[in-house]
């Protein structure tokens, strides 16, 4: 037990551990604004808008990630001098911006179809009844579609937060501290205490992971949508 508080102490991995939720909280946030953006541009009636949409989903879904990271951060940041801070924050600030973005550029086309598939669930005759009372493409969206999507899609939303959870680890390329970056870290200078490396890690993914898939479960359960 005194070695497992060693190794939290002496390498902050409880620093570690709240960037990772910082990386989770920051790039979810950014994924659902992005995917509900390109989620209605797919189901829009404007054709320009629907081949947009599905070219994001198409090509962001089929590229790894961890192209999308350093794109942005070695791309965006250090080539084309982008900043969100000012210059002279520190580095590791600048590429946890840029990390987050990637992870919510990345999961977005994730979000995107989930709620495309939650919007595919509403029976067209509520689409019809709305344009009935005479609302038109976007207040039909907003007022009757996408509260109905959002309850359909609590699931999948759940899935792909858990993913991004998961794939946090991939900004350790580009020198965020999160978990997996303090794990490298840990096995070159503790090579004698893998195990327990593996074990703490791995224990605080599943601190993560567990208590977000049982809500999402619940709350699914909950709020499903009675045909």
């Amino acid at each position: 037990m005194q070695d497992f508080l060693d190794l939290i102490t002496q390498y902050h991995v409880l620093a570690a551990f709240w960037m990772t939720i910082k990386l989770t909280l920051l790039g979810g946030l950014g994924a659902v604004v992005i995917g509900t953006i390109v989620a209605v541009m797919r189901v829009s009636p404007v054709k320009i808008y629907q081949w947009i949409g599905a070219a994001y989903v198409t090509l962001v879904r089929n590229t790894p990630l961890t192209l999308i990271t350093f794109f942005t951060v070695f791309g965006l940041y250090q080539m084309a001098r982008w900043h969100i801070h000012p210059t002279g924050a520190r580095q590791d600030v600048h590429a946890f911006d840029f990390s987050v973005i990637a992870l919510a550029v990345y999961h977005a086309s994730f979000v995107a179809e989930a709620l495309r598939s939650g919007i595919n669930t509403v029976p067209q005759g509520q689409a019809e009844a709305a344009r009935a009372i005479g609302l038109d493409f976007s207040q039909s969206l907003r007022e009757v579609i996408l509260p109905q999507a959002m309850r359909g899609a609590i699931a999948p939303l759940g899935n792909a937060l858990i993913a991004l959870i998961k794939n946090t680890t991939v900004v350790a390329t580009v020198g965020v501290a999160e978990m997996s970056f303090r794990m490298k870290a840990m096995i070159e200078n503790s090579p004698d205490q893998l195990y327990l490396i593996f074990l703490l890690v791995a224990l605080a993914f599943v601190i993560l992971c567990l208590p977000t898939g049982i809500f999402f479960t619940t709350l699914s359960q909950r709020k499903a949508v009675q045909r």
